[in-house]
Order: C-alpha cells, then sequence, then structure tokens
C-alpha cells in the first residue's frame, strides 16, 4: 500500500511539474518577441511612406508624419533604435506574421476583427471617416447607399475599402501608391471617391488644390481609433509602448506632434457630430 501511494505522489509530482515548467515555458514564449527586440536593440516598422500627415517623404526626401514621429520617440523612451521597412497597407499583416517586423505604424485601425488577429496599442489618434469626392458634382453621392456601382479607390485590406463594397462600391487598388494617385483618379473620374479617416483625407486633398476635389460636405460617420500593430502574443512589446504612449500623452508630447502634422489636435477625441451607421465593424 505504501508503495503504492508513494507511486503515486511521485507521477502527481511529476505532473505538478510538467505544469509548472509548460506554463514557464507558455510565459517565457510571451516574452520572446519583447527579448528578442532588446537583443537587437531594434524594432523593426513597417509604414508606408505615402500618407500626407501620416507617413510620407518631406520636401528633403527624409521619412516623417505623425505615425512616423511616434514610433520613433517611443523607441527613445524605451532606448531602442528604430528602423522602417517601406510597404504598402496589405502587405503589413504578413510582414508582422512572418517576422519581418515587429510593428505596423501605419495608422491602423482598430476593429474588433482585426483585434482577433493582432495585437494593438492603445490609440493615439481619434478620427471618424469621411469622403474625398469631385468638387464638381460631389461624385454624384449624397449618401452611402450611392455607392452602388461607384468605384472608390484604395487598399484592399482597409476598413474603409470593406465598407465601400459592403455599400455596393468596385474597390480599384493601387498598392503601396502615393496619395497624389488616388486623387488624381477621383479629379479625372476614373474613380468616384476615396473613403479615409478624417486627418488623412483632408491633408490629402489639401495638397493637390488643382484638383476638382474635396471633403464630401455631410458624409461624415464612425468614430475611428489608430494604433500601432504588432503579433497578438507579444504581450510584454505592448505593454512597453503603451507606458510610452501614457508617458507621452501626459507631457503633452502626443498632442505636440498631432498639432504639428494635422494642425488639430488628433490625439483627443473630435468634438465633432458624426452619424453611427451599424454594422461597419469589419
Amino acid at each position: 500500500m505504501r508503495k503504492n501511494i508513494f507511486v503515486f505522489s511521485f507521477i502527481l509530482l511529476a505532473a505538478l511539474l510538467l505544469a509548472a515548467c509548460g506554463s514557464a515555458d507558455q510565459e517565457e514564449g510571451t516574452d520572446e518577441h519583447w527579448e528578442s527586440i532588446q537583443e537587437k536593440g531594434e524594432i523593426v516598422a513597417g509604414t508606408s511612406g505615402t500618407l500626407i500627415g501620416a507617413s510620407y517623404y518631406d520636401e528633403n526626401d527624409e521619412l516623417t508624419g505623425y505615425t512616423v514621429e511616434i514610433m520613433r520617440e517611443i523607441g527613445e523612451r524605451l532606448d531602442l533604435e528604430v528602423s522602417f521597412e517601406i510597404m504598402g497597407a496589405d502587405d503589413l499583416a504578413t510582414a508582422i506574421n512572418s517576422g519581418r517586423i515587429d510593428v505596423g505604424a501605419n495608422d491602423a485601425t482598430i476593429t474588433e476583427t482585426n483585434q482577433e488577429k493582432f495585437g494593438f496599442t492603445d490609440p493615439y489618434k481619434y478620427s471618424y471617416i469621411v469622403a474625398a469626392v469631385r468638387e464638381s458634382d460631389n461624385s454624384g453621392i449624397e449618401t452611402l447607399e450611392d455607392l452602388e456601382g461607384k468605384k472608390a479607390g484604395g487598399a484592399a485590406s482597409t476598413i474603409y475599402s470593406q465598407i465601400a463594397e459592403h455599400y455596393g462600391a468596385e474597390v480599384k487598388t493601387y498598392g503601396n501608391a502615393p496619395n497624389e494617385a488616388y486623387l488624381s483618379d477621383i479629379s479625372t473620374a476614373r474613380t468616384d471617391l476615396v473613403l479615409n479617416d478624417y486627418y488623412l483625407t483632408k491633408f490629402g486633398v489639401a495638397a493637390f488644390p488643382d484638383f476638382d476635389l474635396h471633403l464630401h460636405p455631410t458624409l461624415k460617420f464612425n468614430p475611428t481609433e489608430q494604433a500601432l500593430m504588432m503579433p497578438k502574443e507579444s504581450t510584454t512589446l505592448q505593454e512597453e509602448m503603451n507606458s510610452a504612449l501614457n508617458d507621452m500623452r501626459e507631457d503633452g508630447t502626443l498632442s505636440e506632434l498631432a498639432k504639428e502634422f494635422y494642425e488639430e489636435d488628433a490625439s483627443q477625441e473630435p468634438d465633432v457630430e458624426v452619424e453611427i451607421v451599424e454594422g461597419l465593424d469589419f
């Protein structure tokens, strides 16, 4: 009997030890990404370099923008170098999943669907959805229902293109094209609209005053939140980046950068009345 008890106790102890090791391995796995970044001393961020205001090349051919400078500031506060890989919005998810980049820094919108697949920092930007259309006739669009049969420019993977398709528009994709390509096509009637967030659309349209183009006067809907995107299991990286973002919010750095690049404080929820359209959280 004692022998049986001893054997049972030994098996139980071994099982507990294995469980403990498994738990430790899981915790270690959760931190692997962060540990790898610390060993390299570098965060690799994917960004487009084509979004005026957020991620673009200035007159000196230097990469800059609200999202880019936030990423650089986070790196400085975490004592890490930040390098950027230029890629289209549709390539970010694959690059994160393959380990090619550590973070997506391209104005990614937080949605329920995205959160099932990726981790996100706290929001660094608050906006809402608008449409760039032809100024001469609003591209024949007065309501979202009027998107039926229209052509919308955009990246295939964004919530904005998915909304356009939801309302019956055909989406023309461009790869990692500059704003000019999207907006020129609206002006020349190759396409009819681009849906995007207010700040990016406002500055994109303003950059090309000779185009037949403006922000639709009444289509303003659904508040959005933008954040930095990473592998879902990279919880330590997420915590470290959130800590840096929180410090930036408290010391005013986020507000200063937002006003520098958008002339408005995009780090705060906008005081604008917008329509809430249900069922668009793709």
